[in-house]
């Protein structure tokens, strides 16, 4: 009997292959019946989405303590309540939102770790086998993508996608797989504000014509590989796959876009030199006034910040020491068990919400042809655990919309019988995706009725 002659790839050619890709800008998809004639024209105001994540739960002291000023969230429910120490920055956004308590995805309840984070935007089971499902901004950026450049920017402190338990995205894509996240503010800019519409047409058509040519012959490449793959390396190389598949088409949309100018507008308040391991203040506000931008010029209607990952990865755990001079990183705080680092939490729980407050400034107050941008824009604000290793009872703040439906200047409590996915429903609606599930909701809708028109 003949004896097959094992297969074996040259790995610095897959490698040089790679750079080719990662040499071209990341992009989710497009849809195929994007045409020149049907871009760059609103005739309604835009829906957009916006999430913003912090890790490691919140302040949760006990409400009879003496640290009770410093529990995230407020006192008193309805509209008769009242912020602590922690949110009072927001006072003056109170009427723009609504302070959520008592959701969380039950699949995730009772997780290890910091696992729970994982699945903030895709109620994904990861009980067993690690494998995701498709995070909400992705489902939505699906359906909108047609109406702007880009169907998302997914964002964070430190890019990629990190691994298990420790993600640095917020975003899956339909087969569950972590999209890479972006955090130089340079190449942020560069990427999505400076290149586009740059150049005359033909260098401009013509560069897109060689990066087609390259992942053509890189698609052409990895398909007949795949034939003589195992089945392992297979679904490793379908992810790769669908990495090339998207930037194919980008460039379609990208020439869809070309003689479209981008809307005139001032960068001169941005600092794209910021380093967050020395100014986390300044990266995370120039973050939020990236997204500002984006949403101005409307390159996109959904936008996912992770301002910092898990589990003390990730330059965002040091911000604490950085910005507020304590001794503890965000995640030492958290597992912390003396009575006083309430107050080191809540305080950075604070200077957490300061930002997020100016972000709200910023989006209320940058106007498009169609008002106030905070109108037309539903955030959501929130993280993945309550007090430490504690799934449920997410702290989540949900602001704008109102000119979507969104009614505000409250604080909701919901039960365990209904799921944050619900709330990701009721969102999806309200952003004109019309849809009547998404993971695990179900028919438990009682409360919303006070949010949502």
């Amino acid at each position: 009997m003949k004896l097959l002659k094992p297969f074996s790839l040259n790995r610095r050619s897959f490698i040089k292959g790679a750079g080719v890709v990662s040499a071209l800008p990341w992009l989710e998809c497009m849809a195929n019946t994007l045409t020149q004639s049907s871009v760059g024209v609103r005739h309604s105001p835009p829906k957009r989405m916006a999430y913003v994540y912090v890790p490691n739960g919140v302040s949760m002291p006990g409400l009879d303590s003496e640290y009770a000023d410093w529990h995230w969230f407020p006192k008193g429910e309805g509209k008769n309540f009242q912020f602590t120490k922690v949110l009072e920055s927001l006072n003056p956004h109170k009427q723009d939102l609504t302070v959520i308590g008592g959701l969380s995805h039950p699949k995730s309840r009772k997780l290890l770790g910091h696992i729970a984070g994982d699945t903030f935007l895709t109620a994904g089971d990861l009980r067993g086998d690690y494998k995701n499902s498709i995070s909400v901004d992705q489902f939505a950026a699906q359906i909108k993508k047609d109406a702007t450049r880009y169907p998302s920017l997914t964002l964070s402190a430190d890019g990629g996608v990190g691994f298990k338990s420790r993600a640095s995205t917020l975003s899956y894509d339909a087969r569950g797989e972590a999209l890479p996240s972006e955090h130089n503010h340079r190449a942020i800019f560069e990427r999505y504000f400076s290149a586009v519409g740059n150049g005359p047409s033909p260098e401009r058509r013509a560069s897109l014509l060689r990066q087609q040519k390259m992942v053509d012959l890189l698609l052409d490449d990895a398909k007949k590989l795949q034939k003589k793959l195992g089945t392992e390396d297979k679904q490793r190389l379908e992810a790769h796959l669908a990495s090339l598949y998207r930037l194919e088409e980008q460039i379609e949309r990208n020439e869809a876009w070309l003689e479209i100018p981008l809307k005139p507008f001032n960068a001169d308040h941005l600092d794209l030199a910021v380093d967050a391991k020395i100014d986390p203040e300044s990266y995370i506000r120039t973050m939020y006034d990236l997204i500002v931008l984006a949403y101005q010029l409307d390159l996109t209607e959904v936008v996912s910040y992770m301002v910092s990952r898990e589990d003390g990865m990730g330059v965002g755990d040091a911000y604490p020491k950085l910005a507020l001079g304590f001794k503890k990183g965000h995640h030492g705080i958290s597992h912390d068990k003396t009575d006083g680092h309430w107050t080191e939490w809540g305080q950075y729980d604070r200077w957490l919400a300061g930002h997020f407050s100016y972000f709200l400034e910023q989006m209320k107050n940058t106007q498009d042809e169609f008002g106030s941008l905070l109108d037309n824009t539903q955030i959501l604000y929130g993280s993945a655990c309550s007090s430490t290793h504690n799934a449920r009872n997410y702290p989540l703040i949900l602001a704008g919309g109102k000119n979507m439906g969104l009614k505000h200047g409250q604080f909701v409590n919901f039960d365990d019988k209904t799921p944050l996915s619900n709330l990701f429903v009721q969102q999806l609606r309200a952003a004109g995706v019309a849809t009547e599930h998404f993971a695990d909701s179900n028919e438990h809708t009682n409360g919303f009725a006070k949010i949502f028109s």
